[in-house]
């Protein structure tokens, strides 16, 4: 194997190319429009564009991809995650054009990608599985009486929480399995559902699994993915906290019974639901390498990208069950290009700052970005993945807490203060989570973190923007106020903090120390630089860590104990435009409903003339493959559709015009 061509992108095509440079083998990526003039492509020996605006034209047009390897003589495939890598017809593909598919055979894909399939096989092999039934929207219209509510409903060929739903209820059924089949063709190429009896309050394991051409199968034991938001893992770990040895022993042995069944081939992750009494369940089979490989690769100290190669091109497990152990624990945390306080809408956009952290026992799965990078509507919104590892949990997690604090990310909504809140949270610490513990208690863990905030004394970032602001180093160079200082004809300043004015007045400016008074109160600060944007404000003897960015003149962002502060200074004369995105939520102005976040109009629910009631479905757009419903804020009538479905949209389109009841002639 001289030359892998990745059918992926982002992050796990980074994280290929990566183990193939360390074994010498060539690599040839391709990319879509949108991903033109990406950091990460540039670690590839090889690019081939794939000309097309949809994901039909690109990652999951298969001949296009095999006419590419074929082209510039590429071995072999590695297809990561998600698009192709669970398509037994590419697989097959493949093989049938000579290429080396970094994977399972078609007919293991066949047996345990599609969830039904994996589920009789499961039942054979004596393992338990919840009841369930498979088929197209109006099969299962006429079966779903045989599972019982509540149920789930989910993409029979897919997986990554795609088109996943709760249905408590029959008159929601229809409309979720619709929605859910129009995902599933979307993403997957198959609009084939699946659904099972919906298991309350569980636990998700998964154990990792390795399997050679010659028969021999090992697994690298479990992870426990259990954090969850719209059926998508935030937060990983391994070992899982919640297993006994025991029980860690049984489920590990028949993920290995489940894969020797089907003579399974190359990496593979079985997916198990924990009851309370630690009852297990078999989920799924995930025929690829899972995005939450890193916490095995870290305890387990087994490059499972290498094994993948390996496998792929025949070569004999080189590891033994007895070899394997697990060595203290890893977290990961998925950053994602979303907003937590809007039920996690995706936020695409431009990024005005970025820093990932770093340091001993930090791993970033990344894909380079830089300030200014765009993080488009066209893909998942995950941005990286953050890894870290401890001798024990409570050490991981104390490392995931310091790595977080040190993750910036700016212009953009995103997640990492929400998952800071969830590693503080003490129902982590203790482990009392199951995988739907975030949708229950949501609004708690918002108000949380937002009383944590609170909490926090704003005399300290408050204290550092002003030291800041005050230094000659931000300000231009041939001001004269840097020669007379522009403080001194007004020693009393309007700085705005988190949207309240607050005055102070400086009594003393010896830079970098600042007397200065603030409710009625003396102050006596002093910042010291100590790394880039890192700073130490000692306030009334007292010394903080800080981060400091400025965006615009006047405007700060200060980075104390996990939260950002924004700090503005009123004097100062500065471009008062925000840069950050409108909020996730549906805008009314005038009549005009605007969608939350760029995208694409899926589905139209009304017509003009249509009368409609507040939280009435007025139509669909897809951010980032999630679909989003856009619902009325208020009783009235349509009485214009601004947009048709297939549309792209911004934040600033008009979608419909809805005239309120109460104007009514």
């Amino acid at each position: 194997m001289n030359k892998i061509l990745i059918a992926n992108r982002g992050e796990i095509a980074l994280r290929i190319i990566r183990t193939a440079k360390k074994m010498r083998i060539g690599t040839v990526l391709i990319y879509a429009p949108q991903d033109a003039g990406a950091a990460y492509l540039e670690e590839a020996d090889e690019t081939v564009l794939l000309d097309g605006q949809s994901l039909g034209d690109t990652y999951l047009n298969s001949d296009r991809i095999i006419a590419a390897a074929k082209a510039i003589d590429a071995d072999a495939i590695h297809p990561g995650y998600g698009f192709l890598s669970e398509n037994a017809a590419f697989a097959r593909a493949c093989r049938d054009e000579g290429i080396i598919f970094i994977g399972p055979t078609p007919e293991a894909m066949e047996a345990m990608g599609n969830k039904i399939a994996a589920r009789k096989t499961a039942q054979a092999a004596g393992v338990l599985v919840t009841p369930g039934i498979t088929g197209t929207v109006p099969e299962l219209m006429t079966r779903y009486n045989s599972v019982g509510f509540p149920l789930l409903i989910k993409a029979a060929a897919g997986g990554g929480g795609k088109g996943m739903r709760v249905v408590q209820q029959e008159a929601d059924l229809k409309e979720a399995l619709e929605a859910t089949a129009r995902e599933a063709r979307n993403y997957f190429g198959d609009d084939t559902v699946y659904i099972e009896k919906y298991i309350e309050a569980p636990r998700h394991v998964e154990v990792q699994v390795l399997g050679d051409q010659n028969g021999h199968i090992i697994h690298l034991y479990e992870r426990e993915c259990s954090l969850q938001r719209r059926h998508q893992k935030i937060i990983e770990e391994a070992p899982s906290p919640t297993l006994t040895p025991e029980v860690r022993e049984k489920i590990c042995t028949a993920a290995v019974q489940l894969a020797a069944a089907i003579g399974y081939q190359s990496a593979g992750t079985l997916e198990f639901l924990v009851g309370p009494d630690l009852s297990f369940y078999f989920l799924e089979m995930n025929t690829r390498i899972q995005v939450e490989h890193p916490v095995t690769e870290l305890i387990t100290g087994v490059d499972i990208v290498e094994q993948q190669i390996n496998i792929a091109r025949g070569e004999p497990l080189a590891l033994q069950q007895k070899e394997i152990r697990q060595k203290g624990h890893a977290i990961e945390c998925r950053i994602y290009a979303e907003d937590p306080e809007q039920q996690f809408l995706p936020s695409p956009g431009t990024m005005s700052f970025y820093k990932e952290p770093y340091g001993e026992n930090i791993r970033i799965d990344g894909m380079q970005l830089q300030e200014g990078a765009i993080i488009t509507g066209d893909f998942d919104p995950m941005i990286a993945k953050l890894i870290t590892w401890g001798t024990n949990r409570e050490a991981a997690r104390t490392k995931m807490i310091e790595a977080l604090e040190q993750y910036f990310i700016y212009g953009i909504k995103n997640n990492i203060a929400f998952l800071l809140g969830l590693l503080h949270h003490p129902d982590f610490t203790a482990n009392r989570i199951s995988t739907k513990y975030i949708d229950i208690h949501l609004a708690d863990l918002l108000q949380q973190l937002e009383n944590r905030k609170r909490a926090a004394d704003i005399r300290i970032p408050l204290a550092a923007a002003l030291v800041f602001s005050l230094h000659p180093r931000n300000k231009t160079p041939d001001s004269i106020w840097n020669r007379i200082g522009y403080w001194r004809p007004v020693p009393e300043i309007i700085l705005n903090a988190e949207g309240r004015d607050v005055t102070v007045t400086i009594r003393r400016q010896a830079l970098p120390a600042v007397d200065f008074e603030y409710d009625a109160t003396i102050m006596e600060a002093t910042l010291t630089p100590a790394g880039a944007q890192q700073f130490t404000i000692t306030l009334n003897g007292q010394s903080h860590p800080v981060h400091i960015f400025e965006t615009a003149p006047g405007v700060v962002i200060v980075r104390y104990n996990g939260f950002d502060y924004i700090i503005k200074r009123n004097d100062v004369l500065h471009i008062a435009a925000d840069s950050t995105p409108p909020p996730s939520a549906v805008t009314s102005t005038a009549g005009n409903i605007c969608s939350p976040m760029p995208g694409k109009v899926i589905k139209i629910s009304v017509e003009t003339g249509t009368t409609v009631q507040t939280g009435d479905l007025l139509l669909i757009v897809e951010a980032m493959k999630m679909e989003n419903n856009i619902l009325s804020p208020k009783n009235g009538t349509v009485t214009a559709i601004e947009v048709a479905e297939g549309d792209k949209v911004d934040t600033v389109t008009t979608l419909i015009h809805i005239e309120e009841a109460t104007n009514k002639k």
